[in-house]
């Protein structure tokens, strides 16, 4: 085991986190503040729970957290943080948006942790990235507030610059971010996308 992914994972461990992913969100939040008290935030892939108990924790209890994931998470309510609402559901669904919209109006930041399967293929991996980036940016053009933020995971190849300048037209400023705890080796990186802008249309 690695030295870095052995201080991660008993950090993660000490601090009561189910997995050392929690700090891919954590590090980005203390240089960009961009989640902040009683926000409304969604989870894209929030399984098995890091991202959203540490959004819970910042948006503070009149926030709200929304963690999205096909597998079931279920994870009990730690006061004073703000409620978590489980949904066991699969992004790709066409009924996605209206289900969320019948019980909140809209979110104020997108995560998403998504990864593929892996298969071996680097290729293959690369290209069911690219459609996770694309859905959680598709979900996000109808479920974002105005200046809303958008932070997603990639794995970056040969088409990883399009699906960033797809990002573009939406967002006021948009970044690639690696944050220190994800592994060196690692093709992961995330798109950071603020200011989010409702009415503009795709490059």
């Amino acid at each position: 085991m690695r030295k870095p992914q052995d201080f991660y994972f008993n950090k993660a461990k000490k601090d009561n986190y189910p997995a050392r992913s929690v700090y891919k969100l954590e590090e980005v939040q203390q240089k960009y503040r961009f989640l902040k008290k009683r926000q409304r935030v969604i989870d894209f892939g929030c399984h098995p729970g890091s991202w959203s108990i540490y959004a819970a924790e910042v948006v503070g209890e009149q926030g709200v957290v929304v963690g999205v994931d096909l597998q079931p998470t279920d994870i009990p309510q730690q006061k004073p943080n703000a409620e978590i609402h489980w949904l066991c559901y699969d992004v790709f669904a066409d009924d996605l948006v209206e289900e969320l919209r019948r019980q909140w109006q809209g979110f104020h930041v997108v995560l998403s942790d998504m990864a593929p399967r892996t298969t071996g293929s680097q290729y293959a991996d690369h290209q069911q990235s690219m459609r996770l980036v694309r859905r959680v940016l598709e979900l996000s053009r109808s479920l974002l507030h105005e200046n809303g933020t958008f932070y997603c995971k990639a794995f970056q190849g040969e088409d990883f610059p399009q699906v960033v300048e797809e990002c573009k037209p939406f967002f006021q400023t948009v970044k690639v971010v690696k944050p220190k705890s994800s592994r060196k080796e690692s093709r992961e990186v995330f798109i950071l996308g603020r200011g989010f802008r409702p009415r503009a249309q795709p490059a």
